[in-house]
Formats: structure tokens, C-alpha cells, sequence
């Protein structure tokens, strides 16, 4: 979702990070804390994450303070220091909500629309879940948009190598196959090339593979 808000964005310091193949949430610490991605511990990652994920959902700094069990203010603070950073994102965010509010609905990157009576409501709860609406849809539904293309993408190239590999199971980004051994390295090429070039933003997609003889004992496949 946050390679998704960079191709949308267009903001060159979060696409800069996904070419350099950087982890985002060190990166985003290191941004918005100014200092060096060496320095940046876990609470500082953690705090990072929580703030570039609850970006996507039009998070307040309440509900960051809450989140993160820190002031209103500090939150308030870590939310600023991210949008002056990455001033892109502000943009496309502020560019959504007027676009929501003057169509009403929103598109995926595939074009589904997503109709948003509530940003029109005269109650002001109601018309903030609208606008955060705005925010997430394009995002979230985009992100569901590719990993649908995908699914097709990889059960065509399976069936048309003649392999057994089955498809058995989608979990937000992640697919998992059931696979015979002998077809290990044949179907997770497939599945990697599949996953990453069935869709091309303006950022890389990635895919790790991991295999094991069940869901819990995975091992990253080189």
C-alpha cells in the first residue's frame, strides 16, 4: 500500500526509497526524527510505521496519541514533520478530498469507483469518515486491484507451464501455494515474475518468497 501511495503521490522522497530498495519505516524515521537510518532503534521504527500507515487512513493526531500511547502533541508534531517531508503526499491527500468532494466518489487505480455520500453530510463525524474514505480507498483498492491481477497473471502461467502448483489461499498481499517439491524453484519463479510485473507502477514491487512444509514454519526461498 505505501509503494501504492508513492506511484499515486508522486512524491520523490518516498519513490526515491523504494528504488534505493530502502526498509520505509527506518527511512521515515530517520526523516522525520532527523538522524542518521544507522541510528534509528526499534521504538523509533515502530513509531514510523504507526505514523505511514495511519497516513493511508487520514489518521488524527488523536488517534495516533492513542496508537502510539503518546501525547496529542507529540503526535501532532510526528505527523507535520512527516508532511514536511514528504509534501507530495499532503498534496495527493488534499487533491483526493477535493476530488471526492466535487465528483462524489473516488476511483482505484483500475478505475472501480467508490461513491462517498457521507463527505457530503452536515455532521461533521460523518463527514470526516467520508474524507478518510477519500484517502484510503484509492490506496487500499488499489493494492486489492493488483494483488487480483496477480492471482489471474499466476494461475494462467501455471496452468500454461503444466504445473501442479495450486493457488490455495490470498491473505492481503500475500499468496500461498501448495506446491510439490520437485516444482519448488520452477513455480516460485513464476510466481515472483507473476507478482511483480503484472502491473507496473511508478515504483518497484517486490515479492519475497518464503516456503516450508506449513504456514508457520516459513524460511525465505533465495
Amino acid at each position: 500500500e505505501l509503494r501504492v501511495l508513492a506511484h499515486l503521490s508522486k512524491d520523490e522522497n518516498l519513490m526515491e526509497a523504494f528504488f534505493e530498495g530502502k526498509d520505509i519505516h527506518t527511512r521515515t524515521a530517520s526523516e522525520i526524527m532527523h538522524t542518521a537510518e544507522d541510528n534509528v532503534d526499534a521504538n523509533m521504527r515502530r513509531i514510523a510505521k504507526a505514523v505511514n500507515f495511519g497516513i493511508i487512513y487520514g489518521i488524527s493526531d488523536f488517534g495516533l496519541a492513542r496508537d502510539l500511547g503518546i501525547s496529542r502533541n507529540e503526535a501532532g508534531k510526528f505527523i507535520d514533520l512527516y508532511f514536511n517531508r514528504y509534501p507530495g503526499v499532503k498534496k495527493y491527500m488534499d487533491k483526493s478530498i477535493a476530488s471526492a468532494r466535487e465528483n462524489g466518489y473516488v476511483t482505484t487505480i483500475l478505475n472501480r469507483r467508490r461513491y462517498l455520500p457521507d463527505i457530503f453530510s452536515p455532521n461533521r463525524s460523518v463527514r470526516n469518515f467520508g474524507e478518510r474514505t477519500a484517502l484510503n480507498t484509492p490506496i487500499q483498492g488499489s493494492a486489492a486491484d493488483i494483488i487480483k491481477l496477480a492471482m489471474l497473471a499466476v494461475e494462467s502461467e501455471l496452468a500454461e507451464q503444466g504445473l501442479d502448483t495450486e493457488m490455495v489461499l490470498q491473505v492481503h498481499d500475500e499468496l500461498i501455494f501448495e506446491v510439490p517439491k520437485n516444482e519448488l524453484e520452477e513455480a516460485a519463479n513464476v510466481v515472483k515474475d507473476c507478482m511483480e510485473n503484472n502491473f507496473k507502477l511508478d515504483v518497484p514491487l517486490v515479492v519475497d518468497i518464503k516456503q516450508g512444509t506449513n504456514w508457520y514454519e516459513m524460511k525465505e526461498l533465495k
